[in-house]
């Protein structure tokens, strides 16, 4: 793998993946991020950039917000969109339910970005042991920090993300599934 492309829902984990990812593939891998404009543009789009983009050495990741839906219907859905691009090796992970649940998982990046005092703490707390089950997360985010604003929230808390003791649950398989597709691009190389 020479080349990483994620496409993606919205902007707003643009900024936490150009933050984050560098950090778990090797330096030599160029990553692109492509957000769209919600998940129905994401969705319209996958099929024919998979099938349009020629360059080898290319791995795709396809990353969206479960919102309201079935996490597995999710899933499935965006797999078949890659079948249909000709790309059926695409890694395809869904956020549950929102990209705040992962910054949820970890109070502390949040309390560091904003200059907070105790929030912390909270990640005992039973919402926030398992940020995965809120449904609410935006909202509950907000109610934390009000001044919260999608992308530059996500500008300010990603840096100080500790990856490894998240809370939430599809932060952990979206790291572990980008670790496992550079490790094994690695070794096929």
């Amino acid at each position: 793998m020479t080349e990483l492309v994620f496409l993606l829902e919205e902007r707003s984990m643009t900024e936490v993946l150009k933050i984050i990812v560098p950090s778990l593939v090797p330096q030599d891998v160029v990553c692109r991020y492509l957000p769209h404009e919600g998940k129905q543009d994401l969705e319209k789009s996958i099929p024919r950039k998979l099938r349009a983009w020629k360059a080898p050495g290319v791995q795709f990741v396809v990353v969206r917000d479960k919102d309201a839906g079935d996490c597995k219907k999710v899933k499935s859905k965006l797999l078949e969109l890659c079948k249909q691009g000709f790309r059926p090796d695409t890694l395809v992970r869904v956020v549950c339910p929102h990209l705040e649940s992962w910054f949820l998982g970890d109070l502390a990046a949040v309390e560091k970005a904003y200059g907070m005092r105790n929030l912390a703490k909270k990640q005992t707390d039973r919402q926030y042991s398992n940020p995965d089950r809120l449904q609410n997360a935006e909202q509950e985010l907000r109610r934390l920090i009000p001044r919260y604003q999608k992308i530059s929230g996500s500008r300010h808390i990603a840096p100080h993300m500790a990856i490894e003791s998240n809370k939430s649950k599809s932060f952990q398989v979206f790291i572990d599934g980008i670790r496992h597709l550079s490790k094994s691009n690695r070794t096929s190389i």
